[in-house]
């Protein structure tokens, strides 16, 4: 079975916008700078469902009045050389394809890396000039048995995860009929976007910067990350959390220091449990890239609403033998150590790192595999507002961050059953999976 595409649509502000260049920070042009996939799973009540376009029509209206004060997604990116962008505020719109598909939604893996599970998401063409990519496109698929599915690709040069959860919330309350809740802060000159570079570059410790670890007696990564890899959802329940919390927190009793939370604790035994489960050697060195959310560790804070990436990726470093030795607590010191750098000073000065630099491209996770064997990457979703998305015919079934397929990429959300449990999304190679599934709940003691 196959998807069925049955319309395109490009979906402009239903209003007239500003139309201009706005440049962007540094912050939005590192990592990840190509879109980010998420989906939702619904089962609409039967009024939804006839007539037929009663779904596409309600997103279609509604995401045009959401891109009145959401316009920056409705423009276009350009490059400007260097690996750097800057975006053309000029609502040429959102592409919104409509689709069928014969399967029913129970049958449906959610963590499925096949091509029928791909199709769920809307095809973005690399290929083609960075000015003519929509920056965000939106795919409604209808299932046989009633059920739809809404996915989003959301290029990172624009929004990070929290500034795309607060637009997809907002276009939810639209379409309920509600007013917008708060509008988005648009002046990225917070982050120092569009200022003249300077002139003398500070001193700055770009050691952060460094390339990540490669398997001993390879020269990179290119080729662990050709091999097949698989997707897996693992459940932790509060029970296990509390007693990952224990191992961490072990001996810490006597240590006048915070406790490792829930993030620092799972994040070091993902880290563990990866190496264990790629039988890493002794003298291997590995790291963990995190990403942190800098809005609250500024000072002032972001505003509310900021609209842009205020993400930095910060990594902690350690080798195979020093894991495995010593208790998950070591592993959750050198994430704490990570995160713990990011002040508003970690932050101005890694602007400041940015700006002086020539050419951006290798700090930009494009063609090659940032992560990969022997390292891992640890997203937190655990604060972000995930569920409870409605557009005005229910919550979601499920939802999740779409398909990876990045070697060593993880994700921990909150379950959505609200029991205190938490979900980890993990992409690994196949040849390592089972091994990894295996510690991950052998070792919790």
């Amino acid at each position: 079975m196959v998807v069925s595409f049955k319309g395109c649509y490009t979906v402009k502000p239903a209003e007239a916008t500003w139309n201009g260049p706005l440049p962007l920070s540094e912050l939005d042009q590192l990592g990840t700078v190509t879109h980010v996939p998420t989906i939702y799973f619904y089962r609409p009540a039967l009024n939804w469902l006839s007539p037929p376009d009663t779904i596409t029509n309600t997103l279609r209206v509604s995401l045009s009045r959401a891109l009145v004060p959401f316009y920056p997604l409705a423009g276009r990116l350009r490059s400007i050389g260097g690996g750097r962008l800057k975006l053309d505020c000029n609502a040429e719109g959102v592409i919104f394809f409509e689709a069928e598909y014969e399967a029913k939604l129970d049958n449906i893996d959610h963590f499925s890396q096949s091509q029928e599970y791909h199709s769920l998401f809307p095809s973005v063409d690399y290929n083609i000039p960075t000015h003519e990519l929509p920056i965000m496109l939106v795919q409604l698929t209808k299932f046989k048995c009633g059920g739809i599915s809404l996915s989003l690709m959301i290029s990172h040069a624009i929004v990070d995860g929290p500034s795309a959860l607060h637009f997809i919330s907002e276009w939810a309350r639209l379409a309920r009929g509600e007013p917008l809740g708060m509008a988005p802060f648009l002046d990225r000159k917070l982050l120092r976007a569009g200022e003249p570079q300077p002139q003398i570059a500070p001193d700055l410790d770009n050691s952060e910067y460094n390339p990540l670890p490669v398997l001993l007696g390879h020269s990179n990564s290119i080729e662990e990350g050709k091999k097949e890899k698989t997707v897996v959802m693992l459940k932790l329940s509060k029970t296990h959390v509390g007693k990952l919390k224990n191992m961490a927190n072990d001996g810490k009793s006597n240590d006048s220091g915070r406790t490792y939370t829930r993030f620092e604790t799972v994040a070091g035994h993902i880290w563990r449990c990866a190496c264990k489960a790629r039988e890493l050697k002794d003298e291997q060195p590995t790291a963990v890239a995190i990403s942190v959310d800098s809005r609250n560790r500024m000072n002032p804070p972001l505003p509310q609403g900021y609209l842009g990436s205020a993400i930095l990726n910060v990594i902690a470093r350690s080798h195979m033998e020093e894991l495995m030795n010593k208790p998950l607590g070591y592993a959750s010191s050198w994430i704490r150590q990570a995160i713990d750098k990011v002040t508003d000073t970690y932050v101005k000065s890694t602007i400041e790192f940015f700006r002086n630099q020539q050419d951006l491209t290798r700090f930009q996770a494009t063609e090659e595999p940032f992560i990969g064997n022997p390292n891992v990457e640890v997203v937190s979703w655990l604060t972000l507002p995930t569920y409870n998305l409605d557009f005005g015919w229910g919550n979601e079934i499920y939802m999740g961050p779409g398909a990876h397929d990045i070697d060593g990429n993880s994700f921990i959300l909150q379950s959505p059953d609200g029991d205190g449990s938490l979900m980890v999304m993990l992409c690994l190679q196949v040849a390592h999976m089972d091994a990894f599934k295996r510690h991950f709940y052998e070792d919790i003691i």
